[in-house]
């Protein structure tokens, strides 16, 4: 088994974060291999960025993703760029709040934004997507993604990072989730 996995969105949300905690999830906690690579604008701040992550019960001979099987946009200009490179068949999840799908994509959307303001800080969106990925794909289990936040993250924002983690989950529990048409 081989799945290739993208995150995308731009500099500040925390993108890069999240691919290296999904890889610490599967490599670690999973039994799994995983590789990660990264990639960002010149820009601190607000430029194009992606974390890409192979995954694989084999080695892994190849450590670049070509055509994902998943696809997590964060960002509008993400879903734009990166949406004509994933498989036929790939599973795109987007933060609702910030991207506007084409029509007739089959895409599940979460308000990952709206969601992690519920909890009072923007900026755990990204760990709020790590939950619906979680829930989604069944690619990780919970608890391993729980061991690589708390493996990751520093004691003073691990317990909100975790509500957002549960956020993301708890969205896909209490909504029946279906892949949901593109509308312009």
């Amino acid at each position: 088994m081989r799945q290739e996995v993208r995150i995308a969105g731009f500099g500040g949300q925390g993108v890069v974060l999240a691919g290296y905690i999904l890889g610490k999830a599967l490599a670690l906690y999973s039994g799994l291999e995983a590789v990660m690579t990264q990639s960002h604008g010149p820009e601190a701040r607000g430029g194009a960025s992606s974390a890409d992550l192979v995954v694989s019960t084999e080695p892994i001979a190849y450590p670049f993703v070509q055509m994902p099987d998943y696809l997590v946009a964060m960002s509008q200009e993400a879903y734009t760029k990166f949406r004509p490179t994933i498989m036929v068949d790939a599973m795109v999840l987007i933060d609702r709040d910030l991207v506007k799908p084409h029509d007739g994509d089959q895409i599940y959307a979460i308000p990952a934004t709206q969601l992690a303001e519920d909890l009072g800080r923007r900026i755990v969106t990204n760990v709020v997507m790590l939950g619906y990925v979680t829930a989604l794909t069944e690619i990780v289990k919970p608890e391993a993604m729980l061991r690589a936040l708390e493996d990751t993250l520093n004691s003073s924002i691990l317990e909100l990072n975790i509500k957002a983690f549960e956020s993301g989950l708890e969205f896909h529990t209490k909504h029946s989730v279906k892949p949901v048409a593109g509308r312009s």
